[in-house]
């Protein structure tokens, strides 16, 4: 295995595999896969380095676009900020993984033996290394993470004394956290590690991090769900096919090959999103992989992310319920109909990027076309995605009509027997573990800093706006107030004066809670005047 890979990491720009010796800088713990097959590459590092470092001295004070208040406002929403290195998301052709289309990796990357979707080991190799990888490669990479995939005793006991009551997410936070305590980064940290060999123990905690969370999302399924004893893992088995036996379905092919379709196209989808965006702040911070997935859980969990197939599919069956199985075009446009009249929206239609169907809502809809087109619920899904764009093209209710990837996946889930959906936001998470990882490991082999953005309360924000309409919207008037000079002043509540050095006025140093309102005029000698009643503290004009 060693020349094809080698062959292919003299090809990569950025890469991180060899098949070899483990490198000291690793600090791996001696506990976990006693034959690793899959390893970081040190020395083509330095390399990407001095790429960054050169990119930033020639380019850095050039600005990459303009920030509007509405963003600001907005949650950044389309603000660009950070740099992504797996996937970017096109309007138009939807997510790419290292400059390919889903159909594209689809047919590209390795499949199980007598399987036809791509496995998820061969995607997080494209995510981390942008090659394709061979067979053989998949393989050895399943073998590893098969060997990593033991849980300590103590985060066993843990998630075994949570209450059944505990929110499926809780519990998957809760034991990724405590995975933290045989951090190797953590322990290489401590120990005083060089800092451009942080990559090396943090590529070992997101193996590691990776290949356990097949075992805890078992468990906390069986545990809640009382489906009975966890099985082993078989290390001669791929990602998909034994988190699939450990959640009980492993004896059913087409639910597996559904799970090795499922972690691959949720894997990753930029950065922008809550889950991915917490995954990498916290990590900035040099919290270990664990720390910063499991804060990238917490965000999955909440309702606004996580939750969209679960809407989805409760709109279905409610939908379902009313109309029975065989509903009429007619009695479903009613349905949505009524839906938007409600004041509510139709689930898993829309999407803040996008601009046409999800290429993940066309993937499953052709797995289900293979293998469940007489689904009752599939049928409603197809017919539902017949009828829903051109009623909220009509209704003018969302800029991209087309359905997203949150449209499907429940419906496939439930075909399969999987129906606890407040569980599904677990597998959300088992997946998108690849993308979090796969970026922290390149944030510290770059040296990304830590995120650290400016942002504005509203006092500062507000005389912000008046400076430019000082530039470009004065009020005429006839007085003047200058000091000797010649500088306009700010004419201050209560009739004090403040210094200002031009038109461009700066202030800052409000008190919390302060604001302000204004009044503009134009001196005499051109220059504009800015009058302010002040309610909080004015510390500095400069």
């Amino acid at each position: 295995m060693a020349a094809p890979i080698r062959s292919a990491l003299k090809k990569a720009s950025f890469v991180l595999f060899y098949h070899g010796p483990r490198p000291p800088s690793a600090h791996r713990p001696v506990s976990n896969s006693p034959s690793p097959h899959s390893s970081p590459r040190p020395e083509l590092i330095p390399a990407a380095q001095e790429t960054v470092k050169a990119t930033r001295a020639a380019h850095g004070k050039k600005s990459f676009g303009p920030v509007i208040v509405d963003q600001l406002y907005g949650g950044m929403r389309g603000l660009p900020a950070l740099i992504w290195e797996g996937s970017v998301l096109d309007p138009d052709e939807g997510i790419r993984f290292r400059g390919k289309t889903i159909p594209e990796i689809q047919a590209a990357l390795p499949k199980a033996p007598g399987g036809s979707e791509p496995l998820p080991e061969g995607l997080f190799w494209l995510l981390v290394t942008g090659e394709i990888p061979s067979q053989e490669q998949v393989t050895e990479l399943s073998k590893d993470w098969a060997a990593r995939a033991a849980i300590p005793d103590f985060v066993e006991e843990i998630l075994d004394r949570c209450p059944p009551t505990l929110h499926p997410m809780s519990q998957f936070s809760l034991a990724v956290t405590a995975l933290n305590h045989n951090s190797a980064f953590a322990k290489a940290y401590a120990e005083g590690i060089n800092k451009r060999e942080y990559w090396g123990p943090t590529f070992e905690d997101s193996m590691d991090l990776i290949a356990k969370l097949p075992n805890i999302a078992g468990r906390i399924y069986r545990n809640v769900y009382g489906t009975g004893k966890l099985p082993a893992i078989d290390l001669q088995k791929d990602y998909a096919y034994n988190l699939s036996t450990l959640l009980g379905f492993g004896e059913n092919p087409a639910f597996v090959e559904l799970m090795r379709l499922y972690i691959t196209i949720h894997s990753d989808h930029e950065g922008g999103n809550v889950s991915a965006h917490a995954g990498k702040l916290v990590g900035s911070a040099l919290s270990d992989p664990f720390l910063a997935y499991a804060a990238a859980l917490n965000g999955l969990a909440g309702p606004l992310h996580g939750l969209a197939n679960q809407e989805v599919l409760v709109w279905l069956t409610k939908m379902q319920s009313k109309l029975g199985e065989d509903a009429s075009d007619d009695a479903v446009k009613e349905y949505v109909w009524s839906t938007l009249k409600g004041g509510q929206v139709v689930p898993g239609y829309g999407h803040a990027v996008l601009r046409k169907t999800d290429p993940r809502y066309i993937a499953q809809r052709e797995f289900a076309l293979k293998h469940l087109p007489e689904d009752k619920l599939f049928k409603l899904v197809a017919q539902v995605y017949k009828i829903v764009p051109n009623i909220l093209l009509e209704a003018g209710k969302a800029k991209n009509p087309w359905p997203n990837v949150d449209a499907h996946s429940g419906a496939l889930l439930t075909h399969y027997g999987l129906t606890q959906m407040q569980y599904y936001t677990v597998l959300f998470g088992v997946s998108r573990a690849f993308g979090v990882t796969a970026q922290l490991i390149w944030d510290r082999a770059l040296g990304a800093r830590e995120c650290f953005p400016s942002f504005s309360s509203p006092p500062p924000l507000f005389l912000f706006l008046v400076r430019s309409r000082l530039s470009h919207d004065f009020s005429l008037g006839s007085d003047r107030n200058e000091n000797s000079a010649g500088a306009p002043k700010v004419v201050l509540h209560g009739g004090d004066q403040r210094d200002v050095q031009g038109p461009e006025l700066s202030v800052a140093g409000f008190e919390r809670g302060g604001s302000c309102v204004g009044s503009l005029a134009r001196v005499g000698s051109g220059r504009p005047r800015l009058g302010l009643q002040i309610k909080g503290n004015l510390v500095d004009v400069a």
